[in-house]
């Protein structure tokens, strides 16, 4: 008589990184993360402000503000001891500031760009050694339909998020041939606190700007709340994006996302259209760079 014996691979559920879980995407985020059964890993600069997700098997609380180099060494390295890796990391912390481009204050610009760009830069640095030795992983970067359009009184945050779409581009291209996706989020406005208590405004307001940036900033400020963006449905679309093992280059989220986005892209067709002879005709001509090529020029 043959025995004949199964053996089955057990795989253990993948390990999610989520910075910002205080509030908005990234607290929604990590609730269904756990609910989905996800080892999950809750970050916040003030963990009481995770009441209700005490650390158990399946879930880690810590202290985290992603612009102290040591706070990020010592969550990852508790991240990884506690669960013995990380799969997905979320950069999802991030501040808002309003501003005419004139009227910004270099400390809040500054502030800003040390949590949505550098922060986040410092998370990926962190995370990669361990991604790169296991050869698989992904990272979302959570940006904006700010970080491909600009808009009046978002100038400098537009700049940080202008800088996470190129960073996460070139990430891309450096990361995916070892195994490890990138994939950027877009979103338009959701009912999260970024518009609120999050975003600072500059101090001081000029009158000639009024009709362009100040108006643009009492009409986000006014819509606190009540923007038609849905952040459960946000993270699950972002959930499931990952989950699909293939995630898009860019997860656009909201009607006002996508079509701002498309719009964007077809002003670019435009200007770059009308300015093609004058592009085209800016290199040397072909026999020109022939022969510098051949050093007899």
């Amino acid at each position: 008589m043959n025995a004949s014996v199964s053996t089955a691979i057990v795989t253990e559920p993948p390990v999610w990184f989520i910075t910002g879980c205080s509030t908005g995407f990234g607290l929604e985020l990590a609730k269904q993360a756990i609910e989905h059964g996800h080892r999950t890993v809750m970050t916040a600069r003030d963990p009481s402000q995770l009441q209700g997700y005490g650390s158990t098997d399946q879930v880690l609380v810590l202290k985290l503000d992603v612009t102290q180099p040591d706070q990020v060494a010592a969550a990852v390295e508790a991240a990884q001891a506690r669960f013995g890796g990380i799969d997905v990391l979320v950069n999802n912390a991030g501040i808002g500031y309003f501003a005419a481009i004139e009227e910004g204050e270099v400390a809040e610009v500054r502030k800003m760009f040390e949590v949505n760009v550098f922060g986040l830069t410092a998370m990926i640095q962190a995370v990669l050694p361990g991604m790169r030795k296991r050869r698989s992983g992904c990272i979302v970067n959570v940006a904006s339909i700010g970080g491909l359009r600009g808009f009046p009184a978002l100038g400098q945050y537009n700049a940080t998020k202008f800088a996470v779409e190129g960073l996460s581009e070139a990430l891309r291209q450096e990361v995916e041939p070892l195994g490890i996706r990138v994939m950027v989020v877009e979103p338009s406005g959701f009912r999260t606190d970024w518009a609120g208590r999050s975003a600072n405004e500059s101090a001081h307001q000029i009158d000639d700007y009024m009709a362009s940036a100040g108006q643009v900033r009492q009409a986000v400020r006014a819509s606190s709340g009540k923007q038609p963006g849905d952040p459960v449905r946000a993270a699950g679309a972002i959930l499931k994006a990952v989950a699909s093992g293939h995630p898009p280059h860019h997860l656009l989220l909201g009607n006002d996302a996508f079509e701002g986005a498309m719009a964007k892209l077809d002003e670019l067709r435009r200007d770059f259209e009308a300015g093609e002879a004058v592009a085209r005709g800016a290199d040397f001509p072909k026999a020109k760079a022939a022969a510098l090529a051949q050093g007899h020029a």
